[in-house]
């Protein structure tokens, strides 16, 4: 063997630098601190995704920990409007800083880089994920928490998240329909390959609460969620509610006057881990 000169391309040797595996993982801005990071995932669209990323925002800022959200969902972005969050984001010669929610949470989103938040993103994938990729690497967070708010699916930007940025785990959201099963599967199939630790499942949309009585009333039946969870000996953290006064708070950008506990439990697992 030659000696080497450190050029891979040149050399025909099958040599450790050649077959070792090659790590896809980003630095984060060098300005930036970040502490933790956890995605927010689902298998499939619609199940509350960006909702549970919110929540579990604001009741990490209550708690006293810095909080950022990073929103990957880049062609159907919704955590600035839960925030009220409208004005566009700022920056200097080699970085982005994100947007500030009235509460404290730092937000970056497409919407907020948008010269009209209303335009659509019609942009191909690998576009897509080059911009998810510079609100990591380019962004100047100062955070305990960084919450990943991911597309629905397992396609190219949910792949570059797990592949380029360090995830100390993921939340897998669900609902209680009959498909949760075929859902779950696909998302811890995915995490498993790609070796990121999953904290556990957290069931949106698992009841209504009786105005009158307080009794659970399950729409949707009960039990599949934590079925799917004992396949995979996975948590289920939580059951949220239909709430009407949640989704409310949302569309008029007030998610920070929450008053709902239904994630504590998460957020005391995130902590402690």
């Amino acid at each position: 063997m030659s000696e080497c000169n450190n050029n891979c391309a040149s050399c025909g040797e099958n040599c450790d630098a050649r077959t070792a595996p090659q790590s896809f993982l980003k630095e984060h801005h060098p300005d930036a601190v970040v502490r933790r990071v956890y995605g927010v995932v689902s298998g499939k669209g619609g199940v509350g995704k960006s909702m549970v990323t919110s929540q579990l925002a604001v009741l990490l800022h209550r708690h006293g920990y810095a909080v950022g959200i990073l929103d990957a969902d880049v062609t159907g972005p919704s955590i600035p409007q839960a925030f009220g969050i409208h004005e566009q984001a700022v920056g200097t010669e080699h970085a982005l800083l994100p947007c500030m929610s009235e509460g404290g949470v730092q937000v970056m989103s497409i919407n907020v880089l948008l010269s009209d938040e209303t335009d659509p993103v019609i942009w191909r994938g690998p576009v897509i994920g080059g911009v998810v990729q510079q609100f990591w690497t380019d962004v100047i967070w100062d955070v305990d928490f960084l919450l990943v708010d991911m597309p629905p699916g397992t396609g190219d930007v949910a792949l570059n998240v797990f592949q380029q940025i360090p995830l100390d785990g993921i939340i897998i959201v669900t609902s209680p329909q009959e498909l949760v099963s075929m859902v779950v599967e696909k998302a811890v199939k995915m995490a498993e390959r790609m070796e990121v630790p999953i904290v556990g499942l957290v069931e949106n949309m698992s009841y209504v609460a009786c105005p009158d009585c307080g009794k659970k009333i399950y729409l949707f039946g009960e039990g599949k969620t934590e079925e799917a969870a004992k396949r995979h000996d996975l948590p289920v953290l939580a059951q949220m509610p239909i709430d009407p006064a949640l989704a409310k708070l949302v569309d008029e950008g007030r998610i920070e006057n929450l008053q709902s506990d239904a994630l504590e439990g998460v957020v005391d697992v995130l902590v402690s881990r």
